[in-house]
């Protein structure tokens, strides 16, 4: 599955990725998006293919349907893209949008990253390895952002847990970040 991507500055749309509004975003307090976030998730926790996470990430997720759900039910959460394991990319908020992805979090000393950040969620979980294909769709993707948001820079790529050190683990040891930033 690979496509090409492009981004559309004024809508902040991915062109290629499908496309799932979730309401968990809000306005920027600036224009400024200088920082990119890399995540793993799965639901329920290591199973894949369920469509969960899309419901999770639209409120729309029932909490009945696996006791994981319980511990997270009426979070809200989104992400502005997840990369399935097939590589399939879904958006979920315009990239001009403050997605709610990275919580309590620092980058460089500066608090609040979703302020600035844009998060991409891996279907994946710490301990199994990601797929071919989600590394050649983030890399096309991530090509794509350091284009259009030039104060990304491979420098100001970052996994959860560097932003939410104790509290996050994701992207998690099994994402290869050699592979990633050297493709680049």
């Amino acid at each position: 599955m690979s496509v090409s991507f492009s981004i559309d500055q004024p809508s902040g749309r991915l062109i290629g990725a499908d496309w799932i509004a979730s309401p968990n975003c809000n306005e920027r307090p600036s224009d400024e998006i200088s920082l990119l976030v890399i995540h793993n998730i799965s639901l329920p926790p290591g199973q894949f293919n369920t469509q969960a996470v899309e419901r999770f990430f639209c409120n729309e997720l029932d909490c009945s349907e696996h006791p994981y759900y319980q511990q997270i039910e009426g979070l809200e959460v989104s992400a502005h893209l997840l990369i399935e394991r097939t590589g399939r990319v879904v958006q979920f908020v315009p990239f001009n949008k403050r997605a709610w992805h990275a919580g309590q979090s620092s980058f460089d000393g500066r608090e609040q990253c979703n302020d600035f950040s844009i998060g991409i969620e891996l279907e994946g979980s710490d301990d199994q390895p990601f797929t071919d294909q989600q590394y050649d769709q983030l890399v096309q993707i991530t090509e794509q952002l350091l284009t259009h948001y030039p104060l990304i820079t491979p420098h100001r790529i970052t996994g959860h847990s560097d932003i939410a050190p104790g509290r996050k683990t994701d992207p998690g040891p099994c994402f290869d970040w050699g592979r990633y930033l050297n493709a680049l």
